[in-house]
């Protein structure tokens, strides 16, 4: 499939998403609602993939919302109110869909942000595993700016990243938040002098991550994930059923052997 709103490829068990119209600001059209689901789906489909990372271009990462696209899908009439709610829940929904892609995605997601990440930015980076800024780099829950509600994972994801306190003072006031501040509370897990660079370390960590079992990968994701909805004890009784289920492959074996002669394992792929 050809995309338009970023460039793909692949090498080295590394997908990389970047996003390509910075003469928009990378906003999110149409088409980007459309293209994120898909490109996961592939990425979910091919087992040599290991890690991915998204980029961007230009001088922000992205302004969120085509702001224009969104005004233009809501001047469809409905003249019952209540089917037009009911068909404008739908339509936040699917526009829910492809951050869930990202966050559902079997194996690790690093984020390389610079410059502004803007309202749906943020529910986008909120969805990956990993998030790595620029110095430039800043952030925005923009939403309360335009007087509405952040609907499409920010409010649902970001507990798990950050202090209640905090989250409430960003997600009310919509004011910028800048990578420093974003380090000191983890929200991103380093900073760096510039996009090049912070590009440059995503990949670094995609290829070490790339480097281990895919299996165990996928099973550390699966596992976390799950987590949030699960108390304690329900992780653990979910983690021990997976190795359970999971541990009877090579990879351990390999991973063992390489640890004892001080070496490097190779693994298989996963399996489509």
């Amino acid at each position: 499939m050809a995309y338009t709103t970023f460039s793909y490829e692949v090498a080295e068990g590394i997908a990389h998403i970047e996003l390509c119209r910075p003469e928009a600001l990378n906003t999110m059209n149409r088409e980007f609602w459309e293209e994120i689901p898909a490109v996961f789906a592939a990425i979910d489909a091919d087992p040599s993939i290991r890690c991915v990372v998204i980029s961007s271009t230009g001088r922000h990462f992205t302004a969120g919302l085509d702001l224009n696209w969104a005004g233009a899908t809501e001047q469809a009439k409905v003249e019952d109110p209540g089917r037009a709610r009911e068909r404008f829940r739908r339509h936040i929904r699917k526009m829910q869909e492809p951050f869930c892609a990202v966050d559902r995605c079997r194996v690790p997601v690093i984020a390389a942000v610079h410059g502004g990440c803007v309202g749906g930015g943020v529910d986008f980076i909120t969805a990956c595993d990993i998030r790595l800024a620029s110095a430039d780099a800043f952030f925005t829950i923009q939403e309360v700016n335009i007087a509405i509600v952040a609907d499409v994972g920010t409010l649902q994801r970001i507990p798990y990243l950050l202090p209640q306190g905090l989250i409430r003072e960003l997600a009310y006031t919509g004011r910028r938040w800048p990578a420093a501040e974003a380090l000191r509370f983890g929200f991103v897990n380093s900073v760096h002098e510039t996009r090049e660079a912070t590009i440059a370390a995503a990949f670094a960590m995609a290829r070490e991550i790339a480097a281990k079992s895919p299996l165990a990968i996928a099973g550390i994701k699966q596992v976390l994930n799950a987590g949030r909805d699960m108390t304690i004890e329900q992780g653990l009784e979910y983690v021990a059923v997976w190795n359970a289920a999971m541990l009877q492959g090579d990879d351990m074996k390999r991973a063992v052997t390489a640890q004892l002669h001080k070496g490097q394992a190779s693994f298989e792929d996963l399996a489509a």
